[in-house]
Formats: C-alpha cells, structure tokens, sequence
C-alpha cells in the first residue's frame, strides 16, 4: 500500500491528553513529508468524500470511531477502556460499541496506546487488538535544557477529575511540604474538581493552582519539579509521566496502569509506586523516598513523533490490505522504552 497523500486525525477538546496525542502525531506526519489535518470527532462524519478516498488515511479517536464502516483505509485508537465509574453506563456502552465497531469493519484496524490497555480489552471485552502504539511526545519536550532550573515543586499535570485522585493524593503532598518547607505544590489543569480544590486549600499558601499551561510552560516547570505526582491507578498510558521523566523529574504514580510500561527499570529509584488504596500513611511515606531521590532526563527519542507516526504508516501498510484476525501483533514506537 503505497504512503497516503493525507492522514486525517481527530483530536479532542483543546487541552488535554487527546489533543496532545492528535497534535504530536501531525508532527510526525508533517517530519516525514505527509500532510495530515486535525479535525474534531464530529466534524469527519462531514467529510465524505476523504471518508471513501483510500489515498487518505484516516486515524480515528472516540466517537469518530463510528464512522469506520462510512471509510476506507481506517485506524481506530483505543485511549483506554470503558470505565462505568468514570464514565456511566451509557457512555460505557456507546466507547465498548466503537471499539466492536472497527473490529467488525473489514477496512478498519484497532491499535492500542499500551500493552496495559490492550489486555483489558481482549481479556474483558473479547475485543481484537491489531496493534499497540504508544502515544508521542511534543516536540517541544525533546529539546535539551542548557541547565537545569534549582527543583523545588511537587507537581501534578492533568484533567481534574475524580478519576484522578488528586483530592486524594494532595493532603499528602501538603504534610510532605510542611516536613520540606523549601517546596512548593504546584497544580496544573483544569475540570469540575478545581473550583472545589481551589476552595478546600484556600489557606494553603505553599498550593498553586495555574489552569491550563501551554506546553512550553508546562516544561518549564517540569524543570523546576522535584517530584511528579499522579493518581490515576487505571491511567491508559500517561504521557504526562514521560513528559515529567523527559524533564528530570522523580516520578509517584500507582502500582497500576499503562504508565508502569514506560521505564520498568527505573521502578524503586527514579520511580516510586503509590498505594492503590491511597492509604494516607503509605503515601507520604513514598513520597519521603521520592523527595530524597535524584532524577535524570530518561531518553524519549522512541516517542517523537516522527517515529510513532512510521509506526502508524506500517499498521496501515500492513492491515489496509489483509486484515488477519487472528494475530495480535504488537507494534511499539520505542521497543526499547520498557
């Protein structure tokens, strides 16, 4: 199958985890020569025409899953897994139905961000998984410090959502920041949760809240973190995790998710497991350990866009002509990250 004239890639809302996915994966089209566009879910069941051109390529995420039967020469993304906490049952049912939806299209192939979220779905949904690609890092993330900034945050990146835990995970941080009074917490991000966290830590003067940061700000204070802390213990991927390990940072995160997947060797040093039960005791005792731990830049040249973008383009060349259910090939952009 010859490299397609275009790739058309849905993203997401303008900040967060899809939208960083979509925007690092044009580029790595745009770094291998291929012309790519980022549309939102909605808009490509607008787009008809690009839907039947086999010359385009279509890579789609969330509810852009659905229109795969409508298109020729398709990748459907799983981000994660249906989670009825999370999501309700009716969202729940609707992602579990896009997922059934490309593997029962004959010109649609299913690719995963983690080895973590393809087993949950074949071993909980009895889906096919074609193959698994983990998600880019930004440009920006990949450009070398001329020094390193003096580290005095504990800092979390992400969604505030209950899902993550940060409601959870900062009384912690707080007791840590009083026995280490030279740190700070920092708290990047936006979501239902933040008017009500803003509010519950008021008086903590040592807490800053920021909003959304652009990625070159966000670096920036990735540089200046000591420890990056995250709660989410059933996280698809975490490409903040590698983001924060890029920079330097001492990383806390759950024993679970598909953020365990990225640097195993550095488990017990660089890295430090969180309690899934968020015990208040276990976790300001993991963070003691990571407080006193050093960081060094981990290697992300795996995950640049312009290599996961190839991975893309050999699924495609591999699965636009034969599609072969029964094998569960896994492809990683950066054999070498776990």
């Amino acid at each position: 199958m010859p490299t397609p004239e275009k790739v058309l890639i849905t993203g997401g809302r303008e900040v967060g985890g899809l939208a960083a996915f979509a925007a690092g994966l044009s580029e790595g089209f745009a770094a291998l020569g291929v012309r790519s566009e980022v549309i939102s879910a909605n808009e490509v069941f607008r787009r008809g025409r690009e839907l039947r051109d086999p010359s385009v390529l279509k890579i789609l995420s969330t509810t852009a899953v659905f229109a795969a039967p409508l298109a020729r020469r398709v990748i459907c993304v799983a981000h994660g897994f249906p989670r009825a906490d999370a999501q309700g049952w009716r969202r729940m049912v609707g992602i579990l139905g896009s997922f059934k939806v490309a593997n029962r299209c004959s010109q649609a192939s299913l690719v995963a961000v983690s080895d973590y979220v393809a087993a949950h779905l074949r071993g909980l949904f009895n889906l096919r998984v074609d193959a698994v690609i983990r998600n880019p890092v930004r440009a920006c993330f990949l450009e070398r410090a001329d020094e390193w900034p003096r580290r005095t945050y504990l800092t979390y990146v992400g969604r505030l959502l209950a899902a993550k835990n940060v409601h959870r995970l900062l009384p912690a941080m707080c007791d840590l920041q009083k026995e280490n009074p030279e740190l700070r917490i920092c708290v990047i991000g936006d979501g239902p949760l933040l008017e009500s966290l803003r509010s519950s830590f008021r008086g903590n003067p040592a807490i800053e809240f920021t909003g959304n940061l652009a990625p070159s700000c966000v670096r920036r204070r990735l540089r200046q973190t000591k420890v990056f802390v995250s709660g989410n213990e059933m996280e698809p991927f975490g490409i903040t995790y590698l983001e924060a390990l890029s920079q330097g940072c001492v990383v806390a995160m759950p024993a679970c998710g598909g953020g365990m997947e990225i640097a195993l060797p550095l488990i017990g040093t660089q890295v430090h497991l969180l309690p899934l039960s968020f015990d208040h005791r276990i976790v300001i005792d993991t963070l003691r350990h990571a407080v006193r731990s050093t960081g060094t830049a981990f290697p992300v040249a795996a995950y640049e866009p312009k290599a996961v973008a190839g991975a893309y383009l050999k699924v495609d060349s591999r699965y636009s002509l034969i599609k072969a259910p029964a094998t569960h090939k896994t492809v990683l952009a950066g054999s070498g990250a776990s």
